[in-house]
């Protein structure tokens, strides 16, 4: 092969790869976006925002953006602050170490259904927890953690602990450790290596997966009608949009609520990525060798 022919066959080995990717991305994710929020725009009755208007002026659907924020954010927030210690923690390699990840991350193996099976087994007015603590007279009276707030919380904290604490392990791992130890020789103690070595090198890791954690606990539906209250405080905006599509068989109203809910999560996703690039700005990482 001459010189002129081997940049011309490097570009179309790219392009080849190139090529269906995009594809790949207009077919799964860029045709279906632009088909709803046409479709949004389509409404039975009325003009073009008659979906958006009858969404924030009804009284049962609207209310859903804040139940469904008051489960994502606080379960959110659970599961990065508990995840960030613990992943430090196993930062350096022990004879134990894979044993504990693999325990850690088995309920992301489970599923949501089986999860909600066991929390209704073990959580239940009748479950174990309550016949335990009846029996030693640790607590009296009815145990409610299931079909309710907090049964739908604690099932995302149990779903959604396994991924942000791969997340957070496999950032954290890539820290070159001779930072620390070259720290510790100026006299740094390690809740000041933590401080001024870890966490800002981990600042764009740690915005990253709250914004993937969240749009997951965003998006939570099985959890809230097995564990929680669908026609109560449960009523999150994922479930809205099953009834308009559903049982309503109203899709240009399903397909805005999904168009609001998107926007939802953009705005919470583009906040949490300014505040990081406000609080840090310098590499992303700071990678071994």
């Amino acid at each position: 092969m001459t010189a002129p022919e081997a940049p011309r066959a490097a570009f179309d080995r790219v392009l080849l790869l190139v090529v269906p990717a995009a594809a790949f991305m207009l077919l799964l994710f860029i045709y279906p976006f632009l088909y709803g929020l046409a479709l949004s725009f389509n409404p039975k009755e009325g003009g073009a925002l008659a979906n958006y208007a009858h969404f924030f002026t009804t009284d049962n659907l609207w209310p859903t953006i804040w139940t469904t924020l008051r489960l994502a954010l606080p379960a959110t927030l659970i599961n990065v602050g508990l995840a960030l210690p613990i992943a430090f923690k196993m930062r350096v390699k022990s004879p134990y170490q894979r044993w504990a990840t693999t325990i850690l991350v088995i309920p992301i193996t489970l599923g949501t259904v089986l999860i909600a099976e066991g929390m209704l087994t073990y959580f239940g007015p009748k479950g174990w927890l309550a016949q335990f603590l009846q029996f030693f007279h640790l607590y009296e009276g009815s145990i409610r953690l299931t079909h309710n707030y907090w049964g739908v919380l604690i099932s995302l904290v149990i779903s959604g602990f396994p991924f942000a604490f791969l997340l957070i392990l496999s950032y954290i791992t890539g820290i070159d450790p001779v930072l620390a130890r070259a720290a510790s020789t100026l006299g740094a103690d390690p809740r000041s290596q933590f401080r001024h070595i870890y966490l800002p090198l981990l600042a764009p890791g740690l915005a990253m997966c709250f914004c993937l954690a969240f749009v997951q606990a965003f998006s939570v539906f099985p959890s809230a009608v097995l564990l929680g209250s669908p026609a109560g405080p449960t009523r999150v905006i994922s479930i809205a949009a099953y009834e308009a599509a559903f049982e309503q068989y109203d899709y240009s109203m399903a397909s805005a609520i999904a168009m609001i809910m998107g926007f939802v999560q953009l705005v919470i996703v583009a906040a949490v990525l300014g505040a990081r690039s406000l609080m840090y700005r310098g590499p992303v990482s700071a990678g071994k060798g």
